[in-house]
């Protein structure tokens, strides 16, 4: 019995030992917090902004109802330039919306900011969108061929079929007078598009009936993702992975990975055979994973299959979802205004000269249509804000500092709708694009692909793609406002709409 007594002793001791260890790793890791969050109040004395909650900071002024990105517009009148917003009580971003402040940060070469990014990465790992350093600019230099102009020509006959395919399921809605959701039939298109023209990959996603699988884990990413950043206890990673969020999460990312995989095994295998690229291209046009397979560096290097997979997914996600969110709130900003959507259809009608299908030559003969797209773009940036990291101290024209190591976030749409840089921002007006106005405005008023030296890759891509898409459907199809739906416009990794984007169509009267 007194060995039990010392056996139950010496237990109770090891329990008091390992709660006072957690007890002061708790506190220790309070204390950590707190000296963070003070050094972080001192990092923007300079920037004043609105009042945040002393443990939620601004979260919960961010109702998720479609008013979210008017809030930044209405704080960034009041607080011209920047100013700070607090997400939890120990994570600030410097919120930026003013062409030159975004010029300081995006001519810079410093990184993606590492927290709001992180949460990125378990999907689509360390690809071209979240990697830093030597490896990201070896990575962009191993890229960069995939966008050569050659490769992108055959892309645009490619783009027309997949439009095409699109736009003859909406027969049935042109003869109907009845509004349809246009994000879930572009999404489709431009996920067909991606597969074809990058990956060589012929999918039937927009002739099989129900979800794609694929589409539908982008979406629950991306809003699990943006829930995670404004949850501050799911910004610790065993906390988000034991919730019911973080199985989803996982579950999503599955899906994901293994839509990317079947695409990369199907490649591999077709090219077992072949062990120089000149001896494919002379038997097919190359795309953009044949030169990711074959890419070599100095060191005749090429990508590591996990680099290589995280390639894929970044592009896979980036080069569907981003068009996506672009084409349908183009095509509802047309929709809303027929003088500029008329005027617009003529002069396709006229490039086109009959044919029903968009060649490489055809893209530069729509300019006001390309005037269309950039002041939709405008009003409704894809990627609504981007985020870096400061690795020195940043000073910006007016004299004001912030020292390493914070958080600066660009708002796109911001700056998009600054009054101060643009004259009624909230109209459409596509003559702010014409060459004359440009020249008077700086360059980094309009940053729908961001700018500097991490400017998004594929942004050639993205705008050929949207030309084509606008032009076969203004040739075919009258868009018409349904003035019942009206889009309530919430930031995601991509710019959405909570209710959708709905418009009715009819046949174009020849």
């Amino acid at each position: 019995s007194g060995l039990n007594f010392n056996l139950i002793l010496g237990l109770s001791r090891m329990h008091h030992l390992f709660a006072l260890l957690c007890l002061v790793a708790v506190v220790y890791k309070i204390t950590v917090l707190l000296a963070k969050r003070r050094a972080y109040f001192r990092s923007i004395e300079a920037f004043p902004g609105p009042k945040g909650h002393w443990l939620f900071g601004h979260v919960l002024e961010f109702k998720q109802d479609g008013t979210d990105l008017e809030k930044i517009v209405t704080w960034g009148q009041e607080y011209p330039y920047a100013f700070p917003l607090w997400f939890g009580p120990f994570v600030c971003f410097l919120n930026i919306h003013h062409p030159d402040y975004v010029k300081t940060i995006l001519t810079s070469t410093e990184p993606k900011d590492d927290f709001a990014y992180r949460f990125i990465e378990s999907w689509i790992g360390e690809g071209l969108l979240v990697s830093k350093g030597q490896k990201w600019f070896r990575h962009r230099r191993l890229l960069t061929p995939g966008f050569h102009y050659d490769v992108l020509k055959p892309y645009v006959k490619l783009m027309s079929d997949s439009a095409k395919t699109m736009l003859d399921k909406w027969e049935s809605y042109a003869n109907s007078n009845e509004s349809f959701e246009l994000f879930e039939h572009v999404s489709l298109m431009t996920l067909d598009s991606i597969l074809k023209c990058a990956f060589s990959y012929s999918s039937n996603c927009q002739t099989e009936g129900g979800t794609n699988t694929y589409i539908k884990a982008v979406y629950e990413l991306s809003d699990l993702i943006n829930l995670r950043f404004r949850t501050f206890p799911y910004h610790n990673d065993l906390i988000f992975y034991l919730s019911p969020h973080g199985y989803r999460h996982r579950k999503a990312c599955k899906v994901a990975h293994s839509h990317t995989a079947e695409v990369i095994r199907k490649r591999k295998e077709v090219l077992k055979e072949e062990k120089q690229l000149d001896r494919i291209q002379a038997k097919r046009n190359l795309d953009f994973l044949d030169i990711l397979l074959f890419a070599r560096d100095e060191k005749q290097q090429g990508l590591s299959d996990e680099d290589l997979r995280a390639e894929v997914d970044t592009f896979m996600f980036e080069g569907h979802d981003t068009t996506a969110s672009g084409i349908s709130f183009i095509l509802y900003s047309l929709a809303c205004h027929p003088e500029h959507q008329k005027i617009c259809r003529e002069e396709i009608l006229e490039a086109l000269h009959g044919k029903d299908t968009m060649e490489w030559e055809d893209l530069s003969k729509i300019p006001y249509t390309t005037m269309c797209i950039k002041e939709s773009l405008r009003l409704y940036p894809p990627v609504p804000g981007i985020s870096r990291n400061t690795t020195k101290p940043m000073t910006f024209f007016d004299g004001r500092t912030l020292p390493a190591g914070c958080h600066v976030g660009t708002s796109v749409y911001g700056i998009h709708r600054n009054a101060a840089v643009w004259e009624n921002p909230d109209v459409f007006d596509p003559l702010r694009f014409l060459p004359e106005n440009v020249s008077k405005r700086s360059p980094h008023a309009f940053v729908p692909f961001a700018a500097g030296p991490r400017n998004c890759i594929g942004q050639t891509f993205a705008m050929n793609e949207m030309k084509v898409v606008i032009a076969l459907t203004l040739k075919r199809y009258q868009l018409i406002e349904d003035p019942t739906w009206k889009p309530k416009i919430i930031p995601r990794l991509v710019l959405r709409s909570l209710n959708g984007i709905h418009i009715k169509i009819k046949p174009v009267e020849m």
